[in-house]
């Protein structure tokens, strides 16, 4: 089979290293030791449990995480006082209770560790044999909001190289979202959210040049959370922890020099949908991130969408997007 998963223009690092990308998937449908036994062998590793539903699955790409996506059901201790001691005296039988349910309701996941882009095949080939096998994504129920996330390494740490990535961003967005077909369940909780349209307009602004310092505190004023579409926090976070924690203190944030692109849904059960649906849609955005030309016509585009005419009145963005980005071969 032909490679499926797009590759951009960059590919290597300033330092000439190859980008890598890490990959979150939510799912349910299988139980939690039958999706650790499959991925394993998907996977080519060995799945080993290291902890209550966490297991590693070490391959010659690195390790694999398989886990149930809540720390209170994974760090359960039946023993723990403020438990009613009704539960507590049903010892395993509650706990197999618990487990049932948890496997229900709970989304389980998949982490990558940070991959080459080329190998990205793998997780194109995991998702569709996970399909296969009966897997299901956020259309199963509407209580499901489960994401396919990504995590791509930057070209460089430059603020004007992560400008090019939010500026572009912000004018695909409404595309993206077209795009990803973002189920109902998704869209009704606070994840994905969009970036304050008053950052929106000083980030696309002619003039903006900023330099790092100045460019994480202009975010962090409009954007203090982790739940945006794209997330910074991670970044910021090996960029300069002591700045984000001016603005904003949660212990989930990982520091990463990575993007975090967390809009897109895990529609898994979807034969249509494919892990490559989302990652080449994120590659038009670094396609165009690398051409300088055509992230000034676009952006020069998306300011002027902004603007109050009967054109715009008229025209959608989402729409006027999607027919510039076909005029120029990106879709």
């Amino acid at each position: 089979m032909s490679n499926r998963c797009s590759m951009p223009d960059i590919m290597k690092t300033d330092d000439g290293k190859e980008r890598r990308v890490g990959v979150e998937i939510e799912l349910s449908g299988l139980g939690y030791q039958d999706l650790v036994s499959l991925s394993s062998r998907l996977l080519g590793g060995e799945g080993k449990s290291v902890a209550r539903y966490v297991s590693e699955i070490a391959t010659d790409v690195g390790t694999f995480v398989v886990e149930l996506d809540s720390a209170p059901i994974k760090d359960l201790d039946l023993r723990d006082p403020r438990l009613p001691e009704s539960v507590r005296e049903l010892g395993g039988q509650a706990m197999t209770v618990i487990d049932a349910a948890a496997e229900k309701i709970v989304p389980l996941e998949i982490v990558s560790p940070p991959m080459p882009f080329a190998e990205l095949e793998r997780i194109e080939t995991l998702c569709d044999e996970l399909h296969k096998a009966g897997a299901r994504g956020s259309r199963e129920a509407l209580y499901f909001a489960f994401g396919l996330q990504l995590n791509p390494e930057l070209p460089n740490l430059k603020a004007s190289t992560l400008v090019r990535y939010l500026q572009v961003f912000a004018a695909l967005y409404e595309w993206l979202k077209t795009r990803h077909q973002i189920d109902f369940s998704r869209k009704v909780t606070s994840y994905i959210e969009p970036w304050s349209s008053t950052y929106i307009d000083l980030l696309i602004a002619a003039d903006y040049d900023p330099d790092m310092d100045q460019l994480m505190k202009d975010y962090l004023h409009y954007n203090p959370t982790r739940n945006k579409a794209l997330d910074l926090l991670p970044l910021f976070a090996h960029l300069n922890g002591n700045l984000l924690a001016r603005y904003v203190k949660d212990e989930r944030i990982k520091s990463r020099p990575t993007l975090h692109y967390r809009l897109p849904d895990c529609d898994i059960d979807n034969p249509l949908w494919h892990f490559s649906t989302v990652w080449n849609d994120w590659v038009v955005l670094e396609q165009l991130v690398a051409n300088t030309t055509d992230l000034s016509a676009l952006v020069t585009a998306f300011r002027n969408s902004r603007k109050f005419s009967f054109h715009n009145l008229t025209h959608s963005w989402a729409e006027t997007s999607t027919q510039w980005l076909r005029s120029r071969n990106y879709v």
